[in-house]
């Protein structure tokens, strides 16, 4: 996750998508639903015209969560995925199937994984199949800037012959939550914290239904890390977001009341690396990322 957002503003990546979501709802049978998770599940593709229907659907439930999710526990927190899709299965095989088990999906589900596609479908399909047990928040890779650099973008013009796919999902990018909040003690992010918010009410006015910015606290959520030997606040490698300290933490924490911070957005080998005293957590769940040897959970 060393990605920077720099230069990657091209034209195309700039442009918003149009709101289709106002188009009327979307009539997807759970036998519908059935049939594509069971597709897709074996690592097929659905058809151009099916993806367009489940991305539809899933911006009609989407649109209905907050900024802050509040979940309850018990559920299994996943990091980065990032296209690794039988690394997926894995999870699921190793944490539970939904709807038996309740899962939060920390962002970055596609990009530098061969199977970004089957991935973020599958994902998507049982969102809306299961919206109340599959949470999913947005990472720094749903984006159409970086997924027109990392992998995304490309790999939906060589499946499916035309930008058509990669538009529809990239438009469900912005109905993502931010952030969510476990049994009221844990808040989930991807990336972290950010300078211009202090309370949890403020990222709930952050109008999120756009593409990522390159600067401000919807990017600083997406984008900024914990840095372990820091006080305060400091510049990113990045290009964007920022490294923050202990004590930014711990007014956090103790302004939201809230006890802990799960996040993701950084590779970590063993799959997880507390910081601060336990008060932060990072998740990684892409074994093997890149082609380095990392365990996961």
């Amino acid at each position: 996750m060393a990605t920077s957002i720099a230069d990657l503003a091209s034209p195309e990546a700039r442009a918003d998508s149009p709101d289709t979501a106002g188009a009327g709802p979307v009539e997807l049978s759970v036998d519908d639903l059935d049939k594509h998770i069971e597709t897709l599940m074996k690592c097929e593709l659905i058809s151009e015209q099916d993806v367009k229907s489940l991305c539809s659907k899933a911006r009609e439930i989407l649109v209905q969560e907050g900024n802050v999710q509040v979940i309850d526990s018990p559920v299994t927190i996943c990091g980065d995925i990032h296209g690794q899709f039988y690394d997926l299965m894995e999870l699921f095989k190793v944490g539970g199937q939904i709807p038996d088990t309740n899962y939060l999906f920390l962002g970055d589900f596609v990009d530098r994984g061969f199977y970004s596609v089957e991935t973020f479908l599958l994902l998507l399909a049982l969102k809306v199949r299961y919206p109340d047990r599959m949470m999913l928040i947005r990472g720094n890779h749903e984006s159409r800037q970086i997924t027109q650099v990392y992998g995304f973008y490309d790999e939906c013009l060589r499946k499916y012959g035309s930008a058509a796919v990669w538009k529809a999902c990239t438009e469900v990018f912005d109905y993502l939550s931010l952030s969510a909040v476990i049994d009221g003690k844990a808040f989930c992010v991807h990336g972290g914290l950010s300078p211009s918010i202090q309370t949890l009410d403020q990222i709930r006015v952050i109008d999120r239904k756009q593409e990522v910015p390159h600067d401000g606290p919807m990017c600083d959520l997406l984008w900024s890390d914990p840095e372990d030997s820091s006080v305060g606040w400091g510049m990113s490698p990045r290009g964007a977001g920022y490294l923050f300290g202990a004590d930014v933490v711990k007014t956090f924490c103790d302004t939201n009341g809230v006890d802990l911070i799960c996040r993701a957005h950084q590779l970590v080998m063993e799959g997880y690396k507390w910081h601060f005293n336990d008060s932060v957590l990072t998740v990684w769940s892409a074994p093997n990322y890149c082609y380095r040897l990392v365990v996961y959970f």
